[in-house]
């Protein structure tokens, strides 16, 4: 049961990443000490552990993705590459005193409320079952991978895998390769493995805008300054927060314009014309995720490396089959297509009130308030939920842990046993999301499946900047929540505050 002391309230949070790592912190700093972080990994990290493809790198500023309370002095370019970010994430967890909450290699299957104990049950992969008062999601977007749908992809004879699964055990030197995808992951590395196949076929459904990348690393002197200088660490940090909170809005034409101008320029280093026009987009800048990098088109001036567009129709043992009939034979196969960015917490079994089934809740796309609790599911918050992508997502997580760890206190101070988003709130936040997301012109285009659910809903972009976005969090709002008070066997319920 329960209890009102916050030292002993019982608090899972699944997931190592980021997000897991901020909660564990705020959670720890606020008083509370029975805190677990379940992770399938054997590392921490969370997506910068399991992504270790050549070149995965940040596409945000790293001296902006990176938490405030713990600045990096010693970052060793303007985006830092995977290996470097994991070991920030190591430091953060080292420093704070995570490691001991930790437990690494436990993956979890789902979880379910209780409703006669009134507390989560926690489901391993192992078979295991925890209980706990409060769990926080933290496994974030990019969780679940996704996979295509082509006919014969157990038939082929070589070796095939994902981008976020990167095989380092097989070497491509020498090899014959088709990379399945152009987006964020193939972007990074693509130009990484490029010279040393001996035929590489990138295979694109549609093109994106790629931006130049001004990412020269930092020489001696600069890195001098900075480690010796935090204070001129922070000063970068929020000029890079002024920027990056006003460019990623998307409604400005002015930037929106100059964006494009500086794509195009950057298209214009692929030397065939050809190639030139089917790297270059229809659909304005902005309307799928933006990516930068200058390799990426360079990278097709090669003589190994041929951009085949016609959609593929299957694959056999040998290859790769297009709808024009022309079968190129390759020994791996590389499939760049991401994640289920839409999914969220449903690609986990949950189940909340009156076993009511999160996948059910969300059959018309993925919702909550704030992007942090959800309506039937009490006592369950949610860091990079919903409607939370903007800017910074290590910054909006900030946001979301202070929220979480208010929420949590309240249930302490005023000796409840759970609260529960009102789905009358939940419904009107959304209704306000989605209108206001309305506004923004490029997003309206049929190029943003990324964005979208199945339903047409946007779930993944917040539309205002992370500075409205702080302020939403920061806002008292013991109204949005119904509350419990008592026993299990013997509950009072009182609604509001």
């Amino acid at each position: 049961m329960s209890t009102q002391n916050g030292t002993k309230r019982r608090i899972i949070i699944i997931g190592a990443g980021p997000g897991g790592i901020c909660a564990a912190i705020g959670l720890r700093q606020a008083g509370y000490e029975d805190v677990v972080v379940l992770d399938k990994a054997d590392g921490v990290g969370g997506t910068w552990w399991h992504n270790s493809y050549p070149g995965c790198a940040c596409d945000v500023p790293t001296h902006l993705y990176s938490f405030s309370f713990e600045l990096n002095t010693g970052w060793s370019r303007p985006y830092a590459t995977q290996p470097e970010i994991q070991r920030y994430m190591e430091h953060v967890v080292d420093t704070y005193g995570v490691r001991p909450m930790l437990r690494l290699g436990t993956g979890v299957k789902g979880c379910y409320w209780d409703d006669e104990c009134l507390v989560w049950r926690v489901l391993t992969d192992t078979g295991e079952e925890l209980e706990a008062d409060v769990v926080v999601s933290a496994i974030g977007m990019f969780n679940e991978l996704s996979w295509p749908s082509i006919p014969g992809m157990d038939s082929f004879g070589g070796t095939l895998f994902h981008s976020a699964r990167w095989r380092h055990d097989h070497d491509l030197t020498g090899r014959k390769v088709a990379v399945i995808g152009s987006a964020a992951s193939a972007v990074q590395f693509v130009p990484e493995i490029a010279a040393r196949t001996d035929a590489l076929h990138v295979y694109q459904r549609t093109a994106n805008w790629v931006l130049p990348k001004d990412d020269t690393p930092f020489d001696e002197g600069t890195l001098a300054e900075l480690q010796a200088n935090p204070i001129t660490v922070r000063q970068r940090r929020w000029k890079l927060w002024r920027e990056l909170n006003h460019f990623t809005q998307f409604d400005d034409d002015v930037l929106l314009g100059k964006a494009e101008r500086a794509g195009l320029r950057n298209i214009a280093l692929v030397e065939d014309p050809a190639v030139r026009a089917k790297l270059t987009p229809t659909e304005p800048y902005g309307c799928k995720r933006p990516l930068i990098s200058n390799d990426w088109y360079p990278t097709f001036n090669l003589p190994q490396v041929e951009l085949v567009t016609d959609p593929i129709e299957r694959i056999t043992e040998r290859g790769v089959v297009t709808a024009d009939g022309v079968e190129r034979e390759v020994d791996t196969i590389v499939v760049a297509t991401g994640f289920q960015v839409q999914r969220y917490l449903s690609a986990l079994e949950v189940t909340g009130r009156n076993g009511v089934d999160l996948n059910e809740a969300w059959a018309d796309g993925a919702q909550a308030y704030l992007g942090i609790t959800t309506s039937g599911f009490p006592n369950l918050f949610m860091l990079y939920g919903p409607n939370t992508n903007q800017g910074s997502i290590i910054y909006m997580i900030e946001c979301q842990v202070a929220y979480l760890v208010r929420q949590v206190q309240r249930l302490d101070t005023e000796g409840l046993v759970w609260l529960d988003l009102k789905p009358e709130v939940q419904v009107a936040y959304n209704d306000q999301i989605q209108e206001e997301l309305e506004r923004f012109d490029v997003w309206k285009h049929e190029c943003n499946h990324y964005y979208r659910a199945p339903s047409g809903r946007i779930v993944t972009q917040f539309p205002g900047d992370m500075a409205n976005y702080r302020e939403r969090t920061s806002q008292p709002d013991p109204d949005a929540y119904a509350v419990g008070t008592g026993h299990p066997f013997g509950t009072r319920v009182r609604i509001g505050a």
